[in-house]
């Protein structure tokens, strides 16, 4: 099975600071991997990199076998809209554009790049909405929703292009803990829906719930990689086993 997503020797430097250290990993289709690490430890900067939001100063990626990145060198830019084209990502602030109702977020993209009919768009928006549990805030103002439900529109909006791949960056983070639980419920519908995802989050229990795989991230390299069993039950890092104590 060849992988979707192939990280080699990824690097990331801001002047003398070495943000990401020579990291690579491999993703599945299907496979679900959540990053944990200490604040500053460059998982959101790792992840961005994937959808060229961050520029990599060395390494290679690539999507479906596509070179976005190769030993340090970029793919042209019809390449790279093209394989990040395949790659939905959801924020941690939900990025939602305060002056579209609900629905006029999630069909900005697809009618912008002509992805289907207006009907389509609308009937697919539609849709979404259901899965995410806000069928009724299609018209609404994200001002008058709560974290929990523009994060779960921001989920919406991603799914919008059909992506083969979801990127998450702390999508819990922002939100109070008691709106935390209906977003990872979302989270982890699409897991068992086999859709590919890298989750960057704070949230343990759901990283040991959801996750194939987790990589510990720490000083920009990943210190530990395995699965849910063998990071939080027996790390073979003293730094894996002190970050997992802290909770």
């Amino acid at each position: 099975m060849s992988s979707m997503i192939e990280v080699r020797q990824l690097q990331k430097s801001f002047g003398s600071l070495d943000v990401l250290k020579k990291i690579t990993f491999d993703v599945n289709p299907g496979e679900v991997v959540a990053v944990i690490g200490p604040s500053g430890s460059g998982k959101s900067t790792m992840l961005r990199s994937l959808v060229h939001l961050e520029e990599v100063t060395g390494g290679s990626i690539r999507i479906h076998g596509k070179p976005l990145v190769e030993n340090g060198k970029y793919a042209g830019s019809a390449d790279i809209k093209e394989i990040t084209a395949s790659m939905g990502m959801v924020f941690q602030h939900f990025n939602l554009f305060p002056h579209l109702s609900v629905r006029g977020n999630l069909e900005l993209a697809p009618r912008t790049l002509k992805k289907g009919s207006p009907q389509e768009i609308s009937a697919k928006s539609r849709e979404l909405l259901s899965k995410v549990g806000l069928a009724d805030k299609a018209d609404v103002y994200p001002s008058m929703l709560s974290g929990g439900q523009k994060q779960r529109v921001a989920i919406a909006r991603a799914l919008m292009l059909n992506p083969d791949i979801l990127l998450f960056d702390e999508p819990t983070s922002a939100l109070d803990p008691e709106l935390t639980g209906e977003v990872l419920r979302v989270i982890r519908q699409l897991a068992e829906e086999n859709m590919t995802m890298i989750i960057v989050t704070h949230e343990m229990n759901f990283a040991r719930d959801v996750a194939d795989r987790i990589l510990f991230m720490a000083d920009g390299e990943i210190a530990e990689s395995g699965t849910p069993e063998q990071i939080f039950g027996s790390p073979r890092l003293e730094r894996t086993r002190m970050f997992l104590n802290q909770d």
